[in-house]
């Protein structure tokens, strides 16, 4: 890629920066017992906050709440993340579609970052609303030439209040060639 090239990539993916991904999206289904309890069995945990209704009764919650680690869970679009097609358009699959077309093809998640603002309960309802926080600087890795993607998603209740967060950072890279084999 020339160095014109480079800053017309730059330049262009530069304004997704601050955009919102989409229009929020609320979950079909409302926190309940059925999936904590699927999650907790998976997850091999027995606490029983989330498990027995009448020792969580008797514990400063009041009731059944679900895990933190469940935040995301609520958010999951199920089979459809499989086919993008499946998928109605949004600003971040746009902007990684950018990115193919410039040949950085290559995505890995690298990490992320969680908050939890308060347990949620059976009956809440959760809406997402994800926005394109940053870009990096193209940076050279082991992956190949590559720029960092950063998004973060902020969970709502049904009342509008905030219950917790998630940075999502992904690199986008131009996959290095294959090493020559030495036959």
């Amino acid at each position: 890629m020339s160095d014109g090239e480079t800053q017309a990539l730059e330049a262009r993916i530069r304004t997704y920066v601050g955009l919102e991904e989409g229009p929020p999206y609320t979950s079909p289904d409302a926190v309940n017992e059925p999936m904590i309890r699927h999650w907790c069995e998976a997850m091999g945990d027995t606490l029983p906050i989330y498990l027995d209704a009448e020792q969580a009764k008797r514990t400063l919650h009041g009731g059944i709440v679900a895990p933190p680690a469940m935040l995301q869970v609520w958010d999951m679009r199920g089979y459809a993340m499989h086919d993008p097609k499946l998928l109605p358009p949004n600003k971040q699959r746009e902007l990684h579609g950018v990115f193919d077309a410039a040949g950085y093809t290559g995505v890995v998640a690298t990490d992320t970052e969680q908050e939890f603002k308060r347990y949620l309960r059976p009956g809440d309802r959760i809406t997402t609303h994800t926005r394109i926080e940053a870009i990096s600087e193209q940076k050279t890795t082991a992956l190949g030439a590559g720029y960092f993607i950063v998004t973060r998603t902020r969970f709502t209740d049904q009342h509008g209040e905030e219950v917790g967060s998630l940075t999502f950072r992904v690199l986008k890279f131009r996959p290095k060639p294959p090493a020559p084999s030495g036959g």
